[in-house]
Protein backbone atom coordinates (compact mmCIF):
# COMPACT_ATOMS: atom_id res chain seq x y z
CA UNK A 1 0.00 0.00 0.00
CA UNK A 2 1.59 3.54 -0.93
CA UNK A 3 1.85 5.87 1.84
CA UNK A 4 0.45 8.58 -0.43
CA UNK A 5 -1.34 8.51 -3.82
CA UNK A 6 -1.48 11.55 -5.91
CA UNK A 7 -3.74 12.19 -8.35
CA UNK A 8 -2.57 14.67 -11.11
CA UNK A 9 0.85 15.05 -12.76
CA UNK A 10 1.04 18.60 -13.55
CA UNK A 11 3.45 21.11 -11.31
CA UNK A 12 1.74 20.35 -8.21
CA UNK A 13 1.48 17.08 -8.04
CA UNK A 14 4.98 16.57 -9.36
CA UNK A 15 6.67 18.77 -6.74
CA UNK A 16 4.62 17.38 -3.91
CA UNK A 17 5.95 13.95 -5.49
CA UNK A 18 9.55 14.66 -5.78
CA UNK A 19 9.74 16.19 -2.08
CA UNK A 20 8.27 13.30 -0.91
CA UNK A 21 10.33 10.77 -2.75
CA UNK A 22 13.84 13.44 -1.99
CA UNK A 23 12.07 12.57 1.75
CA UNK A 24 12.30 9.02 1.63
CA UNK A 25 8.81 8.55 1.00
CA UNK A 26 7.71 6.80 -2.10
CA UNK A 27 4.65 8.37 -3.36
CA UNK A 28 2.54 6.57 -5.79
CA UNK A 29 1.48 9.18 -8.62
CA UNK A 30 -1.20 8.82 -11.09
CA UNK A 31 -2.25 11.07 -14.45
CA UNK A 32 -5.39 10.63 -16.86
CA UNK A 33 -3.23 12.39 -19.98
CA UNK A 34 -1.20 9.68 -21.95
CA UNK A 35 2.01 12.13 -22.39
CA UNK A 36 1.97 15.86 -21.18
CA UNK A 37 1.26 18.33 -22.87
CA UNK A 38 3.15 20.08 -25.52
CA UNK A 39 1.51 23.43 -24.71
CA UNK A 40 2.99 26.05 -22.77
CA UNK A 41 0.16 27.39 -20.82
CA UNK A 42 1.42 28.54 -17.22
CA UNK A 43 5.36 30.17 -17.82
CA UNK A 44 5.96 32.36 -14.83
CA UNK A 45 8.44 30.95 -12.42
CA UNK A 46 8.39 33.27 -9.09
CA UNK A 47 11.58 33.64 -6.61
CA UNK A 48 10.18 31.39 -4.35
CA UNK A 49 9.46 28.81 -5.70
CA UNK A 50 13.03 28.64 -7.32
CA UNK A 51 13.86 28.74 -3.49
CA UNK A 52 12.35 25.41 -3.07
CA UNK A 53 13.63 24.21 -6.30
CA UNK A 54 16.90 24.99 -4.67
CA UNK A 55 16.51 22.66 -1.69
CA UNK A 56 15.67 19.91 -3.86
CA UNK A 57 18.84 20.50 -6.06
CA UNK A 58 17.12 21.23 -9.09
CA UNK A 59 16.98 25.23 -9.19
CA UNK A 60 19.94 25.42 -11.68
CA UNK A 61 18.52 23.22 -13.97
CA UNK A 62 15.28 24.90 -14.20
CA UNK A 63 16.87 28.36 -14.95
CA UNK A 64 18.85 27.17 -17.13
CA UNK A 65 16.04 26.13 -19.84
CA UNK A 66 13.86 29.42 -18.92
CA UNK A 67 14.61 32.76 -19.58
CA UNK A 68 15.06 35.61 -17.09
CA UNK A 69 12.28 38.55 -17.17
CA UNK A 70 14.34 41.73 -16.56
CA UNK A 71 11.69 44.51 -16.89
CA UNK A 72 8.29 45.53 -17.39
CA UNK A 73 6.84 48.09 -19.65
CA UNK A 74 3.38 50.04 -19.30
CA UNK A 75 1.83 50.98 -22.97
CA UNK A 76 -1.13 53.59 -23.34
CA UNK A 77 -2.41 54.26 -26.42
CA UNK A 78 0.21 52.99 -28.68
CA UNK A 79 3.03 54.82 -26.73
CA UNK A 80 5.06 53.08 -24.07
CA UNK A 81 5.21 55.53 -21.07
CA UNK A 82 6.68 53.46 -18.23
CA UNK A 83 9.18 50.93 -18.11
CA UNK A 84 10.51 49.54 -14.71
CA UNK A 85 13.51 47.34 -14.74
CA UNK A 86 13.39 44.31 -12.32
CA UNK A 87 17.03 44.20 -11.44
CA UNK A 88 17.61 46.02 -8.22
CA UNK A 89 13.86 45.33 -6.65
CA UNK A 90 15.46 42.12 -4.98
CA UNK A 91 18.84 42.94 -4.08
CA UNK A 92 19.83 41.04 -0.66
CA UNK A 93 16.14 40.02 -0.81
CA UNK A 94 16.68 36.64 -2.51
CA UNK A 95 19.36 34.31 -4.80
CA UNK A 96 16.84 34.80 -7.65
CA UNK A 97 16.21 38.45 -8.41
CA UNK A 98 13.68 38.20 -11.82
CA UNK A 99 10.87 36.25 -12.37
CA UNK A 100 11.55 32.92 -14.75
CA UNK A 101 10.08 32.70 -18.24
CA UNK A 102 9.47 28.91 -18.78
CA UNK A 103 6.99 26.84 -20.39
CA UNK A 104 5.19 25.25 -18.69
CA UNK A 105 5.74 22.08 -21.17
CA UNK A 106 9.64 22.24 -20.30
CA UNK A 107 8.49 22.54 -16.81
CA UNK A 108 6.69 19.17 -15.90
CA UNK A 109 9.63 17.40 -17.97
CA UNK A 110 12.34 19.11 -15.63
CA UNK A 111 10.20 17.93 -12.49
CA UNK A 112 9.62 14.68 -14.28
CA UNK A 113 13.04 13.65 -14.94
CA UNK A 114 14.33 14.63 -11.62
CA UNK A 115 11.32 11.81 -10.46
CA UNK A 116 12.54 9.22 -12.03
CA UNK A 117 15.89 9.84 -11.16
CA UNK A 118 14.07 9.97 -7.49
CA UNK A 119 13.02 6.53 -8.30
CA UNK A 120 9.37 7.08 -8.48
CA UNK A 121 7.77 6.84 -12.54
CA UNK A 122 4.44 9.18 -13.03
CA UNK A 123 1.61 6.24 -14.41
CA UNK A 124 -0.04 7.78 -17.48
CA UNK A 125 -3.36 6.75 -18.71
CA UNK A 126 -4.59 6.00 -15.22
CA UNK A 127 -7.49 7.97 -14.00
CA UNK A 128 -8.72 8.02 -10.66
CA UNK A 129 -12.90 7.57 -11.13
CA UNK A 130 -13.84 7.38 -7.07
CA UNK A 131 -12.97 6.64 -3.90
CA UNK A 132 -13.65 6.00 -0.31
CA UNK A 133 -12.50 6.72 2.99
CA UNK A 134 -11.10 3.62 4.77
CA UNK A 135 -9.76 2.09 7.99
CA UNK A 136 -6.36 2.45 7.04
CA UNK A 137 -6.86 5.79 5.33
CA UNK A 138 -8.76 5.28 1.73
CA UNK A 139 -9.73 2.61 -1.27
CA UNK A 140 -9.84 4.69 -4.79
CA UNK A 141 -11.13 3.24 -7.44
CA UNK A 142 -8.52 3.40 -10.55
CA UNK A 143 -9.23 3.23 -14.55
CA UNK A 144 -6.25 1.89 -16.27
CA UNK A 145 -5.14 2.62 -19.82
CA UNK A 146 -5.74 -1.06 -21.37
CA UNK A 147 -9.57 -0.74 -20.12
CA UNK A 148 -9.32 -2.76 -16.88
CA UNK A 149 -9.61 -1.95 -13.20
CA UNK A 150 -7.76 -1.51 -10.21
CA UNK A 151 -8.44 -1.01 -6.12
CA UNK A 152 -6.19 0.82 -4.55
CA UNK A 153 -5.67 1.65 -0.87
CA UNK A 154 -3.04 4.23 -0.01
CA UNK A 155 -2.87 6.39 3.64
CA UNK A 156 -3.26 9.37 2.07
CA UNK A 157 -4.46 10.95 -1.00
CA UNK A 158 -3.76 14.28 -2.82
CA UNK A 159 -5.70 15.37 -5.67
CA UNK A 160 -3.79 17.89 -7.77
CA UNK A 161 -5.89 17.12 -10.29
CA UNK A 162 -7.25 20.60 -11.70
CA UNK A 163 -10.02 22.78 -11.78
CA UNK A 164 -12.30 19.79 -11.89
CA UNK A 165 -10.99 18.02 -9.64
CA UNK A 166 -12.06 14.43 -9.30
CA UNK A 167 -11.28 14.15 -5.52
CA UNK A 168 -12.94 17.52 -4.72
CA UNK A 169 -15.66 16.56 -5.84
CA UNK A 170 -15.72 13.60 -4.42
CA UNK A 171 -15.26 15.34 -1.05
CA UNK A 172 -18.66 17.08 -2.08
CA UNK A 173 -16.46 19.97 -1.52
CA UNK A 174 -17.86 23.67 -2.19
CA UNK A 175 -15.77 25.86 -4.79
CA UNK A 176 -17.31 29.39 -4.28
CA UNK A 177 -16.47 32.31 -6.33
CA UNK A 178 -17.06 33.28 -9.60
CA UNK A 179 -16.19 33.78 -14.00
CA UNK A 180 -15.56 37.21 -15.38
CA UNK A 181 -17.90 38.52 -18.01
CA UNK A 182 -14.53 38.58 -20.92
CA UNK A 183 -13.64 35.80 -22.72
CA UNK A 184 -9.65 35.34 -23.05
CA UNK A 185 -7.47 34.37 -25.51
CA UNK A 186 -3.84 33.26 -25.42
CA UNK A 187 -1.62 32.63 -27.91
CA UNK A 188 1.93 31.66 -28.18
CA UNK A 189 3.59 32.96 -31.23
CA UNK A 190 7.03 34.00 -32.88
CA UNK A 191 7.37 38.03 -32.88
CA UNK A 192 9.25 40.90 -33.92
CA UNK A 193 9.08 44.32 -32.99
CA UNK A 194 9.21 46.56 -29.32
CA UNK A 195 7.11 44.15 -27.64
CA UNK A 196 9.25 41.13 -28.81
CA UNK A 197 12.60 42.16 -27.14
CA UNK A 198 12.28 39.92 -24.23
CA UNK A 199 10.85 42.15 -21.41
CA UNK A 200 7.13 41.98 -20.30
CA UNK A 201 5.05 44.54 -22.01
CA UNK A 202 1.31 45.44 -20.57
CA UNK A 203 -1.19 47.47 -23.01
CA UNK A 204 -3.43 49.73 -20.61
CA UNK A 205 -6.50 51.03 -22.78
CA UNK A 206 -9.83 51.05 -24.24
CA UNK A 207 -8.61 48.04 -26.74
CA UNK A 208 -8.47 45.53 -23.91
CA UNK A 209 -6.38 43.94 -21.64
CA UNK A 210 -3.23 42.93 -23.67
CA UNK A 211 -0.13 41.15 -22.01
CA UNK A 212 3.27 40.19 -23.91
CA UNK A 213 5.57 37.48 -22.02
CA UNK A 214 8.60 36.64 -23.31
CA UNK A 215 9.44 33.26 -24.15
CA UNK A 216 12.24 31.47 -24.79
CA UNK A 217 13.40 30.49 -28.17
CA UNK A 218 15.31 28.00 -29.92
CA UNK A 219 17.87 30.21 -30.32
CA UNK A 220 18.19 31.42 -27.07
CA UNK A 221 17.24 34.78 -25.70
CA UNK A 222 14.92 36.97 -27.94
CA UNK A 223 16.30 40.69 -28.91
CA UNK A 224 13.97 42.77 -30.88
CA UNK A 225 12.52 39.30 -32.10
CA UNK A 226 11.45 36.12 -30.44
CA UNK A 227 9.27 34.10 -29.45
CA UNK A 228 6.02 35.56 -27.25
CA UNK A 229 3.17 34.72 -25.16
CA UNK A 230 0.05 36.66 -25.33
CA UNK A 231 -2.47 37.24 -23.06
CA UNK A 232 -5.43 39.23 -24.10
CA UNK A 233 -9.74 39.92 -23.89
CA UNK A 234 -11.86 38.94 -27.03
CA UNK A 235 -13.89 41.62 -27.15
CA UNK A 236 -16.66 40.79 -29.17
CA UNK A 237 -17.59 36.85 -28.34
CA UNK A 238 -20.38 34.56 -26.40
CA UNK A 239 -21.75 36.21 -23.71
CA UNK A 240 -20.69 35.03 -20.02
CA UNK A 241 -22.22 32.01 -19.01
CA UNK A 242 -21.94 30.74 -22.39
CA UNK A 243 -20.29 27.06 -22.76
CA UNK A 244 -16.75 26.27 -23.74
CA UNK A 245 -17.79 25.42 -26.95
CA UNK A 246 -19.44 28.57 -28.15
CA UNK A 247 -15.96 30.11 -26.70
CA UNK A 248 -13.92 27.66 -28.75
CA UNK A 249 -15.40 29.01 -32.04
CA UNK A 250 -13.05 31.95 -31.99
CA UNK A 251 -9.48 31.60 -33.41
CA UNK A 252 -6.89 33.78 -34.30
CA UNK A 253 -8.50 35.56 -36.56
CA UNK A 254 -10.93 37.06 -34.13
CA UNK A 255 -8.32 38.86 -32.20
CA UNK A 256 -7.94 42.39 -32.75
CA UNK A 257 -4.35 43.27 -34.39
CA UNK A 258 -4.86 47.24 -33.73
CA UNK A 259 -4.64 46.44 -29.92
CA UNK A 260 -1.13 44.03 -31.14
CA UNK A 261 0.50 46.92 -32.82
CA UNK A 262 -0.13 49.22 -29.71
CA UNK A 263 2.25 47.00 -27.65
CA UNK A 264 4.40 47.16 -30.54
CA UNK A 265 4.30 43.45 -31.27
CA UNK A 266 4.27 42.01 -35.51
CA UNK A 267 3.64 38.60 -35.36
CA UNK A 268 5.79 35.79 -37.89
CA UNK A 269 4.15 32.64 -36.98
CA UNK A 270 1.34 31.51 -34.71
CA UNK A 271 2.31 28.38 -32.51
CA UNK A 272 -0.59 27.86 -30.74
CA UNK A 273 -3.94 29.60 -29.88
CA UNK A 274 -6.96 28.93 -27.32
CA UNK A 275 -9.61 30.81 -25.76
CA UNK A 276 -10.94 30.26 -22.14
CA UNK A 277 -12.71 32.01 -19.13
CA UNK A 278 -11.07 33.12 -15.86
CA UNK A 279 -12.51 32.37 -12.82
CA UNK A 280 -11.50 33.32 -9.08
CA UNK A 281 -12.70 30.42 -6.89
CA UNK A 282 -11.16 28.87 -3.43
CA UNK A 283 -12.44 25.53 -1.58
CA UNK A 284 -14.13 25.55 1.39
CA UNK A 285 -11.87 22.91 2.80
CA UNK A 286 -8.06 21.67 1.95
CA UNK A 287 -8.70 18.76 3.46
CA UNK A 288 -10.90 16.31 5.00
CA UNK A 289 -9.04 13.45 6.58
CA UNK A 290 -6.29 11.56 4.83
CA UNK A 291 -7.25 13.41 1.65
CA UNK A 292 -5.92 16.62 0.55
CA UNK A 293 -6.23 19.67 -2.33
CA UNK A 294 -3.53 21.12 -3.61
CA UNK A 295 -3.19 23.79 -6.61
CA UNK A 296 -5.88 24.23 -8.60
CA UNK A 297 -8.15 21.71 -7.12
CA UNK A 298 -8.55 24.29 -4.27
CA UNK A 299 -7.92 27.50 -5.74
CA UNK A 300 -8.04 29.29 -9.33
CA UNK A 301 -7.81 32.72 -10.34
CA UNK A 302 -7.04 35.17 -12.53
CA UNK A 303 -3.49 35.15 -14.07
CA UNK A 304 -2.50 38.47 -13.13
CA UNK A 305 1.19 38.72 -11.36
CA UNK A 306 1.94 34.83 -12.63
CA UNK A 307 1.01 33.61 -9.11
CA UNK A 308 -1.33 30.05 -10.22
CA UNK A 309 1.22 27.32 -10.52
CA UNK A 310 3.17 29.08 -7.67
CA UNK A 311 0.71 29.12 -5.34
CA UNK A 312 -0.03 25.18 -6.30
CA UNK A 313 3.63 24.64 -6.02
CA UNK A 314 3.96 25.76 -2.71
CA UNK A 315 0.79 23.72 -1.25
CA UNK A 316 2.82 20.94 -2.65
CA UNK A 317 6.27 21.63 -0.53
CA UNK A 318 3.90 22.98 2.22
CA UNK A 319 2.53 19.53 2.91
CA UNK A 320 4.98 17.23 1.30
CA UNK A 321 7.26 17.88 4.02
CA UNK A 322 4.54 17.45 7.07
CA UNK A 323 3.52 13.89 5.20
CA UNK A 324 6.85 13.02 5.16
CA UNK A 325 7.42 13.58 9.08
CA UNK A 326 4.07 11.92 9.62
CA UNK A 327 5.03 9.21 7.36
CA UNK A 328 8.32 8.33 8.77
CA UNK A 329 6.83 8.60 12.24
CA UNK A 330 8.85 11.81 13.36
CA UNK A 331 5.87 13.50 13.65
CA UNK A 332 2.41 13.14 14.86
CA UNK A 333 -0.41 13.11 12.25
CA UNK A 334 -1.50 16.45 14.27
CA UNK A 335 1.24 17.99 12.00
CA UNK A 336 -1.25 17.72 9.16
CA UNK A 337 -3.74 20.07 10.95
CA UNK A 338 -1.46 22.99 10.09
CA UNK A 339 -2.11 22.34 6.22
CA UNK A 340 -5.06 23.43 5.77
CA UNK A 341 -5.20 26.82 7.66
CA UNK A 342 -1.81 27.83 6.42
CA UNK A 343 -2.56 27.64 2.49
CA UNK A 344 -6.14 28.43 2.47
CA UNK A 345 -5.54 31.91 4.45
CA UNK A 346 -2.93 32.55 1.52
CA UNK A 347 -4.87 31.32 -0.63
CA UNK A 348 -7.94 33.30 0.14
CA UNK A 349 -6.08 36.72 0.22
CA UNK A 350 -4.85 36.01 -2.92
CA UNK A 351 -7.64 35.27 -4.88
CA UNK A 352 -9.04 38.83 -3.45
CA UNK A 353 -5.83 40.87 -4.37
CA UNK A 354 -5.70 39.32 -8.04
CA UNK A 355 -9.46 39.82 -8.52
CA UNK A 356 -9.65 43.20 -7.32
CA UNK A 357 -6.42 43.53 -10.43
CA UNK A 358 -7.79 41.92 -13.33
CA UNK A 359 -10.95 44.13 -12.62
CA UNK A 360 -8.86 47.17 -12.99
CA UNK A 361 -7.14 45.55 -15.64
CA UNK A 362 -10.40 44.60 -17.85
CA UNK A 363 -13.23 46.24 -16.80
CA UNK A 364 -14.98 48.65 -18.84
CA UNK A 365 -16.24 52.22 -18.40
CA UNK A 366 -14.70 55.61 -18.06
CA UNK A 367 -13.77 55.52 -14.38
CA UNK A 368 -11.31 52.26 -15.09
CA UNK A 369 -9.91 53.76 -17.92
CA UNK A 370 -8.75 56.43 -16.05
CA UNK A 371 -7.53 54.01 -13.30
CA UNK A 372 -5.51 52.03 -16.23
CA UNK A 373 -4.70 54.90 -18.08
CA UNK A 374 -3.75 57.59 -15.59
CA UNK A 375 -3.09 56.29 -12.24
CA UNK A 376 -1.31 52.90 -12.60
CA UNK A 377 1.18 54.54 -15.23
CA UNK A 378 2.10 57.43 -12.76
CA UNK A 379 2.22 55.58 -9.40
CA UNK A 380 3.58 52.25 -10.26
CA UNK A 381 6.97 54.17 -11.15
CA UNK A 382 6.43 56.22 -7.85
CA UNK A 383 6.62 52.83 -6.05
CA UNK A 384 9.52 51.73 -7.57
CA UNK A 385 11.66 55.27 -6.54
CA UNK A 386 11.27 54.39 -2.54
CA UNK A 387 12.79 51.07 -0.75
CA UNK A 388 9.82 49.91 0.62
CA UNK A 389 7.64 50.24 -2.33
CA UNK A 390 10.10 47.93 -3.87
CA UNK A 391 10.53 45.44 -1.17
CA UNK A 392 6.95 45.39 -1.37
CA UNK A 393 6.36 44.77 -4.79
CA UNK A 394 8.98 42.22 -4.98
CA UNK A 395 8.03 40.43 -1.89
CA UNK A 396 4.66 40.55 -3.24
CA UNK A 397 5.08 38.84 -6.80
CA UNK A 398 7.59 36.79 -5.76
CA UNK A 399 5.50 34.87 -3.20
CA UNK A 400 8.67 36.08 -0.95
CA UNK A 401 6.29 38.13 1.58
CA UNK A 402 4.42 34.58 2.10
CA UNK A 403 4.05 34.09 6.02
CA UNK A 404 2.28 31.66 8.54
CA UNK A 405 2.17 34.02 11.59
CA UNK A 406 -1.40 32.53 12.70
CA UNK A 407 -0.12 29.25 12.32
CA UNK A 408 -0.26 26.89 15.82
CA UNK A 409 2.99 25.47 14.49
CA UNK A 410 4.55 29.20 14.93
CA UNK A 411 5.39 30.48 18.46
CA UNK A 412 7.74 33.50 19.40
CA UNK A 413 9.73 36.06 17.82
CA UNK A 414 12.53 38.23 17.65
CA UNK A 415 12.38 41.79 17.11
CA UNK A 416 10.56 42.10 13.70
CA UNK A 417 11.28 38.64 12.76
CA UNK A 418 8.25 36.17 13.91
CA UNK A 419 8.04 33.00 13.66
CA UNK A 420 5.84 31.80 10.46
CA UNK A 421 7.96 34.22 8.53
CA UNK A 422 10.25 33.01 5.43
CA UNK A 423 14.01 32.43 6.88
CA UNK A 424 15.49 35.31 5.52
CA UNK A 425 18.20 34.64 3.07
CA UNK A 426 21.91 36.63 3.41
CA UNK A 427 24.25 36.03 0.78
CA UNK A 428 26.93 34.38 0.82
CA UNK A 429 31.02 36.08 2.57
CA UNK A 430 33.75 34.82 2.75
CA UNK A 431 34.50 31.52 3.90
CA UNK A 432 30.91 31.61 4.93
CA UNK A 433 27.49 30.15 2.64
CA UNK A 434 24.66 31.89 2.13
CA UNK A 435 21.96 31.72 4.58
CA UNK A 436 19.85 29.32 2.54
CA UNK A 437 22.84 26.47 1.81
CA UNK A 438 21.92 24.53 5.29
CA UNK A 439 18.02 24.15 3.89
CA UNK A 440 19.01 21.49 1.48
CA UNK A 441 18.80 19.41 4.08
CA UNK A 442 14.97 20.33 4.74
CA UNK A 443 14.84 19.19 8.13
CA UNK A 444 14.11 21.07 11.27
CA UNK A 445 17.13 22.39 11.82
CA UNK A 446 18.25 25.42 14.71
CA UNK A 447 20.49 28.66 14.67
CA UNK A 448 22.19 31.31 16.35
CA UNK A 449 24.33 33.98 16.15
CA UNK A 450 26.97 35.37 18.08
CA UNK A 451 28.70 33.88 21.45
CA UNK A 452 27.90 31.11 22.78
CA UNK A 453 26.05 31.46 26.20
CA UNK A 454 25.09 28.76 28.56
CA UNK A 455 21.45 29.32 27.57
CA UNK A 456 22.05 28.40 23.94
CA UNK A 457 24.45 25.54 24.69
CA UNK A 458 21.73 23.91 26.93
CA UNK A 459 19.20 24.61 23.79
CA UNK A 460 21.80 22.53 21.78
CA UNK A 461 21.78 20.08 23.79
CA UNK A 462 17.68 19.35 24.10
CA UNK A 463 18.01 19.65 20.19
CA UNK A 464 20.76 17.11 19.88
CA UNK A 465 18.53 14.87 22.05
CA UNK A 466 16.16 15.29 19.15
CA UNK A 467 17.99 14.32 16.34
CA UNK A 468 17.53 18.47 15.46
CA UNK A 469 20.98 20.05 14.22
CA UNK A 470 22.08 23.40 15.57
CA UNK A 471 24.41 25.99 13.89
CA UNK A 472 26.38 28.80 16.09
CA UNK A 473 27.20 31.17 13.33
CA UNK A 474 29.27 34.42 13.72
CA UNK A 475 27.57 37.43 12.65
CA UNK A 476 27.32 38.70 9.44
CA UNK A 477 27.41 42.14 8.17
CA UNK A 478 23.86 41.54 6.72
CA UNK A 479 22.55 39.93 9.52
CA UNK A 480 20.68 43.46 10.85
CA UNK A 481 19.31 44.02 7.78
CA UNK A 482 17.55 40.61 7.72
CA UNK A 483 16.41 41.43 10.69
CA UNK A 484 18.00 39.12 12.59
CA UNK A 485 19.12 39.36 16.14
CA UNK A 486 22.84 37.97 18.27
CA UNK A 487 21.82 35.71 20.88
CA UNK A 488 18.19 34.71 19.60
CA UNK A 489 17.63 31.14 18.87
CA UNK A 490 15.71 30.49 15.68
CA UNK A 491 14.21 26.78 14.70
CA UNK A 492 13.51 26.19 10.86
CA UNK A 493 11.37 24.45 9.21
CA UNK A 494 11.85 21.67 6.51
CA UNK A 495 10.27 24.19 4.02
CA UNK A 496 12.46 27.13 5.02
CA UNK A 497 9.75 29.03 7.12
CA UNK A 498 10.65 29.78 11.13
CA UNK A 499 8.60 27.45 13.09
CA UNK A 500 9.78 28.84 16.96
CA UNK A 501 12.04 31.72 17.47
CA UNK A 502 13.20 32.82 21.13
CA UNK A 503 14.89 36.24 21.60
CA UNK A 504 16.50 35.15 24.86
CA UNK A 505 16.69 30.91 24.45
CA UNK A 506 14.88 28.77 26.76
CA UNK A 507 15.51 25.15 26.64
CA UNK A 508 12.20 24.19 28.15
CA UNK A 509 10.15 26.04 25.58
CA UNK A 510 12.46 24.61 23.06
CA UNK A 511 11.92 21.24 24.04
CA UNK A 512 8.00 21.57 24.64
CA UNK A 513 7.98 23.17 21.00
CA UNK A 514 9.97 19.99 19.78
CA UNK A 515 8.01 17.60 21.98
CA UNK A 516 4.46 18.78 20.56
CA UNK A 517 5.51 18.90 16.34
CA UNK A 518 8.85 17.39 15.58
CA UNK A 519 11.18 14.60 16.53
CA UNK A 520 10.69 12.57 19.14
CA UNK A 521 13.26 12.40 21.82
CA UNK A 522 16.38 10.03 21.28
Amino acid sequence: MPPVLIAGAGPSGLALALWLARAGVRPRIIERETARPNTSRAIAVQARTLEFYRQLGIADEVIGQGLRLEALNFWVDGKRVTRLPFGDLARGKSPYPFILMLSQAQHERLLEEALARAGVTVERGVTLESFELAREGVRAQLALPGGGHERCEARYLAGCDGARSVVRHGLNAAFPGGTYAHLFYVADLDARGPGADGELHVALDDAGFLAAFPLRGDGGAPAGEGRVRLIGTVRTGPAEGTTTDSAASFGWDDVDKAALARVGVTVRNVRWFSTYRVHHRVVDRFRDGPVFLVGDAAHIHSPVGGQGMNTGIGDAVNLAWKLAEVVQGRAPASLLDSYAPERRGFATRLVATTDRLFQIATRDGGLARWVRTRVVPNVVPRLFDTGRGRDYLFSTVSQTRIQYRASALSQGHAGALRAGDRWPWISASAGADDSFAALAQRRWQGFAWGPASAALNDVRAVCARRNVPVQLLPWPAEAEAANLEQGAFYLVRPDGYLGFVDARPHPDAVDAYLARHCTPAG
